[in-house]
C-alpha cells in the first residue's frame, strides 16, 4: 500500500433512526425548502437585474456579468470540497454554516457600493450556497424514512423547479417597487428563519474520522474552475487559443486530481462511487438532462425574440410552462420511484423530453401560442418525471457514509451540464445565426435521447450500492 493510500475510513457513529417523524420532520423539510429555494432563486434574480445593477453602479454590461460569474465560479469550485467536509464534520453542521454565510453575504451584497464590492460579496455568497447545495440531498436521506426517499427527493426537485420558474417574476416585482439592493436584502429574514429551523430540527449524521485533503481541494478548484471558465469563454466567442489553453489546463489538473483520488479511501472526487455502475450511469444521465436543459433555456429566448419577434415579457411567459410542469411532475415521480425502477421512470422522462425538444425544433417561423405552450409542457413533464427518480438512484446507489460525495456530484453534474449546454448554443449560432436555435434544440433532443438510452441501460446494472440504514 502506498503512502497516500489509507485504510477504510473510520466512522464516528451517531445514533439515528430511519428518518424523522412528526413535527421535527416538518421543521427539517421547512429549512430545506427555504434555503434551497433562496439559493435557486438567486441566480435567476441576479440575471434579470443585471442591466439595472450595471446602470446604478456605472458598470459596463460586460463587466456586470461578473455579478453572475463570480457566484457560479465560487459555487462550482467549492461543491465537492464542502461535500467532503460534510462527511467529516457532519452534514448538519455544514448546512447550518452554509445558511449563515449565505445570509450574511446576501446582506453584504445589498450594502455594496461598487461593482468590485458586489463581486466580492457574491463570491462569498457562492461559498455559502455551496454549503447548502452540496449537502442538501445528503440530508434528505437522513430526514425522510428510507421507504419515502423518492418522495423526499421529488419534493426537493419541485422546490428547485418552482424557485427557478418564479425568479424573473420575483425580480421584476421587487424592482418595480424598490431598488436592486432589496433583491439580496430579502434573504436576510428568510435566512435567519432557515438558520433557526436548521438548529432546531436537522438530524446529526455519521461522520468520518479522516482528515480533510487540502491538496485534492486545490486540484478540484483548479479543474472545475478552469473547466467552467473555459466553457464560458467558448460560449462568448473568446480567442480559440485562449479557450484551448484554459480547457487544456482543466484537463491537466483533472488528470492529477483523478490520479490522487485513486489512492484515497474516501476521495473528494468520488471515483470510488463511479465504480458502481448504477451511480456512474445515473450521473451520466443527470449530465445529459442538464445539458439538454441548458441548450433549450439559452436558445429559446433567441428563438422567441429574434425569430418570432416577441417581447421579453411574452418570452418569459412562454418559458414558464416548462418549470411549472416540472414542479408538478417531480412530486408525482418521486413516490413512484419508491415502487418502480428509476431506470424505467428516468428513461421514459428523458424520452418525453427528447420528443418535446424535437417538436419545438421543427416549429417553423409562424407557430401559434398554443402550439408553443403544449410543446413546452411536454418538455417540462419529461424533465420533471426524470429528475426525482434519478436523484433517488444516485443517492441510494451510494452507501450512507458517502452521501456527501454523492450529493456533491448531483450539484456538480447540474452546473457542468448547464454550462456545456450554453457553450454548445454558441457553437450552433456560429454555424448559422438563422437556424442556430433550431440546431441547438435538435442537439438538446439528442442529449435527452442519449440520456434516455443510458437510463434504460441501468436495468442491466448490478445494484452494488443499494445500502439501507438500520432502523
Amino acid at each position: 500500500m502506498s503512502a497516500r493510500q489509507e485504510a477504510a475510513p473510520r466512522t464516528i457513529t451517531v445514533p439515528t433512526r430511519d428518518g424523522l417523524r412528526g413535527a421535527r420532520l416538518l421543521w427539517a423539510v421547512g429549512t430545506l425548502v427555504i434555503a434551497v429555494g433562496m439559493s435557486s432563486l438567486d441566480t435567476s434574480i441576479a440575471n434579470t437585474a443585471l442591466p439595472t445593477i450595471a446602470a446604478d453602479l456605472n458598470a459596463s454590461p460586460a463587466s456586470s456579468v461578473w455579478v453572475v460569474n463570480a457566484y457560479q465560479l465560487a459555487l462550482v469550485v467549492s461543491l465537492l470540497p464542502v461535500a467532503s467536509l460534510g462527511e467529516i464534520l457532519g452534514y448538519r453542521r455544514i448546512y447550518v454554516w452554509g445558511v449563515a454565510v449565505f445570509t450574511l453575504s446576501s446582506l453584504a451584497c445589498a450594502m455594496s457600493w461598487s461593482l468590485s464590492t458586489l463581486t466580492v460579496a457574491r463570491i462569498v455568497q457562492g461559498f455559502g450556497a455551496s454549503g447548502i447545495m452540496s449537502v442538501n440531498t445528503a440530508l434528505i436521506r437522513f430526514i425522510y424514512p428510507s421507504n419515502r426517499l423518492g418522495r423526499g427527493v421529488g419534493f426537493n426537485a419541485m422546490v428547485v423547479a418552482v424557485s427557478t420558474a418564479i425568479g424573473p417574476s420575483v425580480a421584476a416585482g421587487i424592482l418595480s417597487v424598490a431598488s436592486w439592493q432589496w433583491l439580496f436584502a430579502v434573504n436576510g429574514p428568510l435566512g435567519l428563519i432557515a438558520f433557526i429551523m436548521a438548529l432546531r430540527a436537522l438530524p446529526d449524521t455519521p461522520r468520518h474520522a479522516n482528515k480533510f485533503d487540502a491538496a485534492s481541494a486545490a486540484l478540484n478548484a483548479a479543474t472545475f474552475g478552469l473547466l467552467i471558465f473555459g466553457i464560458g469563454e467558448a460560449a462568448h466567442g473568446a480567442e480559440r487559443l485562449v479557450t484551448a489553453a484554459v480547457l487544456g489546463g482543466a484537463c491537466a489538473f483533472g488528470s492529477l486530481l483523478i490520479r490522487r483520488q485513486l489512492g484515497l479511501s474516501a476521495p473528494m472526487l468520488p471515483v470510488d462511487l463511479y465504480r458502481r455502475p448504477m451511480f456512474a450511469l445515473s450521473s451520466l444521465t443527470a449530465f445529459c438532462s442538464f445539458a439538454a436543459q441548458g441548450l433549450a433555456f439559452v436558445s429559446l429566448p433567441f428563438y422567441f425574440q429574434t425569430g418570432l419577434g416577441l417581447t421579453a415579457v411574452q418570452t418569459g411567459l412562454l418559458l414558464t410552462p416548462w418549470p411549472v410542469m416540472t414542479g408538478i411532475m417531480a412530486p408525482i415521480a418521486g413516490p413512484l420511484s419508491d415502487r418502480f425502477p428509476p431506470a424505467i421512470l428516468g428513461g421514459i422522462g428523458l424520452a418525453t423530453l427528447c420528443v418535446g425538444l424535437a417538436l419545438i425544433a421543427v416549429l417553423g417561423g409562424h407557430p401559434g401560442t398554443f402550439g408553443i405552450v403544449w410543446r413546452m409542457m411536454v418538455c417540462g413533464c419529461g424533465f420533471g418525471f426524470f429528475q426525482s427518480p434519478n436523484l433517488r438512484a444516485i443517492m441510494s446507489s451510494a452507501p450512507p457514509e458517502r452521501s456527501g460525495g454523492a450529493s456533491g456530484i448531483v450539484a456538480t453534474s447540474r452546473l457542468v451540464g448547464q454550462a456545456t449546454g450554453a457553450a454548445l448554443v454558441a457553437f450552433c449560432f456560429g454555424l448559422s445565426m438563422a437556424y442556430g436555435p433550431s440546431l441547438a434544440l435538435g442537439l438538446g433532443a439528442f442529449f435527452a435521447g442519449a440520456g434516455s438510452i443510458v437510463s434504460f441501460s441501468r436495468l442491466a446494472a448490478r445494484p452494488l450500492g443499494v445500502v439501507r440504514r438500520a432502523g
